[in-house]
Order: structure tokens, then sequence, then C-alpha cells
């Protein structure tokens, strides 16, 4: 709940509206009942055990990189069911890449996350849950949220807005938007919402192809919405909100990571206010394995000599399969 609703319910249970701010203080710490809430009256604990619950995930596994400092989470959801979340260390601080749903229903051809499909989305809290109890667990502040967990953040639009709202809350975690990235594979529908609210975040767009034939072919989503269409999209959203926008792109050997590829992206993206993250792929079908290193590398000096933008994301976590899915699909 926010502050606002918070205070409706505790005025609801004839207690003093400064409880609210207590309550919500206590919620945004990351704790499991209302028992831990130490400075809140018995009377007002008793009120909201009758009527509310409080819904955070808990840590069913953890697992520490010996390579890096990343550590990745497996979370325990209330109903049982099972996400991921992964904390890196930068210079600049920490940063979560936190889950949105519990699996997904985009069933992109290279990712661990839509392996069995969507089960449910997640809730508001769920998703702040899992920076608090990271935040707890490590004794470390987040300073920085990727949303490109598991899951689509823009299928679940409404509990992604009440999010975004909790975790930029003044008297809570108090992460501001321009710290905070949501990545989606491009559904096109809820970009344009997206882009009315004029929010400071950063998006990143799952493109991974520069054309509907490859496009399509890991990603069912380009059926529906083209690459033209998606880029479109992408040209308006920043223009609205002159925010730029990072494209994400999984380099798939033999798939998307050729010369002519890059090329064409590179036709593609011209003048637009973007940058390109080339990943290095995860190898989690048969079908698909990662781009070779040099391949990567000429694929990106084609993309500069076109005056695009570009890096190559830095692995991270390599030793305990720190993209989100693998985990969950081991459990």
């Amino acid at each position: 709940m926010t502050l606002p609703q918070l205070t409706e319910v505790v005025k609801g249970c004839g207690e003093p509206l400064f409880r609210a701010k207590q309550v919500f203080g206590w919620l945004q710490k990351g704790v499991h009942s209302f028992e831990e809430m130490g400075n809140v009256s018995k009377t007002l604990k008793e009120k909201l055990k009758e009527n509310y619950y409080v819904s955070n995930v808990s840590i069913e596994k953890r697992l520490d990189s010996s390579v890096d400092d990343t550590v990745k989470y497996l979370y325990r959801l209330s109903d049982g069911e099972y996400i991921e979340s992964v904390v890196m260390k930068y210079k600049h601080g920490y940063s979560i890449c936190i889950s949105t749903q519990v699996g997904c229903r985009m069933g992109c051809g290279f990712c661990a996350s839509t392996i069995g499909g969507l089960c449910r989305n997640l809730t508001g809290g769920e998703m702040l849950s899992q920076i608090t109890e990271a935040q707890n667990d490590l004794n470390i502040r987040i300073s920085n949220v990727v949303l490109m967990g598991m899951g689509e953040p823009l299928d679940n639009y409404e509990n992604v807005m009440r999010f975004l709202s909790l975790v930029s809350e003044e008297d809570g975690l108090h992460i501001g938007m321009r710290h905070i990235s949501l990545s989606t594979c491009g559904v096109v529908d809820k970009m344009k919402l997206l882009e009315k609210e004029k929010l400071q975040i950063t998006l990143s767009v799952s493109l991974h192809a520069p054309n509907d034939e490859i496009r399509s072919q890991i990603m069912p989503v380009n059926r529906k919405w083209g690459v033209v269409e998606l880029l479109e999209a992408c040209k308006s959203y920043i223009k609205t909100t002159s925010r730029r926008i990072s494209f994400e792109y999984a380099m798939i050997y033999g798939i998307n990571d050729s010369d002519a590829c890059a090329s064409e992206l590179s036709k593609r993206l011209k003048g637009m206010l973007c940058h390109v993250n080339l990943i290095p792929a995860n190898d989690v079908h048969d079908q698909y394995t990662k781009s070779n290193v040099t391949q990567i590398h000429r694929f990106q000096y084609i993309l500069e000599n076109n005056g695009i933008n570009v890096t190559v994301r830095r692995t991270l976590g390599s030793d305990i399969n720190a993209s989100c899915g693998q985990l969950r699909a081991e459990k």
C-alpha cells in the first residue's frame, strides 16, 4: 500500500494518523509480520492482523559468486512460488535486478524465465520486498534498480506503476526515477501508456534483431508488433520524455550476429537518441549459443563505425548462473 492508502486504513481503525507513517516505515524496512513493528501500538497491530497481511519474500537460496561480488537470490513467495533477483556491485554502488512476474508468457527462445510460461503477476509490494530483503541480508544500501529479471514488466503494468510509486517514496527507500531502468521486449501498447506517464526512468528495449524475419524467429512478441512499429514507438517515447533509450541485443551465434545484421541495425537506429548494449547470450536452450568474442567485437566495431553508441555488457556472476530464470527452473 501507498502512504495515503495506509493513512485511510489507520483512520478506519480509529488510530492517530501518525501511525500510518510508522507502519509504512516498517514495511519499507522489510518486516515479515506486524509483530515486528516495534513502535506500533498492540491495538493497531491486532486490527491490522484481522484484515491485512504482509506478503514479503523470503530467501530460499543464496548464491555468492567467487568471480566478483554478484549475489543471486532465489526467493520464496507466500503462496509457495519462486522468483529470482540479482545484486551487483559497481563503482557507483549496488544495483539490483528484480523480477516482476512469476515466470513469463512472452516465449523468447533464448530466455530461461519463460520456461513453463506465466504463473502470475507480482504485486508492487513483492517487487519492493526483493530490494529490502537483499539490503537486510547483505547489510547494504541499494541505489539502483533494474526491472529486468523474470517476467515482462509492461505485461504487469498496474503493479509495476505501484512499485515505482512505492520505491521512490520520500518516506521509504527514496530511490529516484533516474536510478531505475525498466526493460521490455516490445509491448507497444503499454509503451505508449508509459510514455504518457513521462517518468524519468531509463527504458530498455530488448531488440535482439534488426529485422522481422530474425526477430519473429526468436521473439514471438514481434509477430504482433514488428520492428518498424516498435522503433516508431521508441522514437515517440524519446520525443515525449527526452530520455535516451537503451537497446538490449543478445548476441546469438549464427542467428543475429553477422556483419549484415550489424549494418542493418546501424541503419535502423541512425539518428536516434539511443545506446546499444551487446550481451553475450546465455546457453539456455540447445539451439542457441553465445557468439564468440571476436564476432561480438566486430559487431561492436561496425555499429561504432556507423555512429551508434554501443558497449558490450560485462558478464557478472557467470559461475552462479546470474541470469534470471535459471535457478528457478532448477528448483
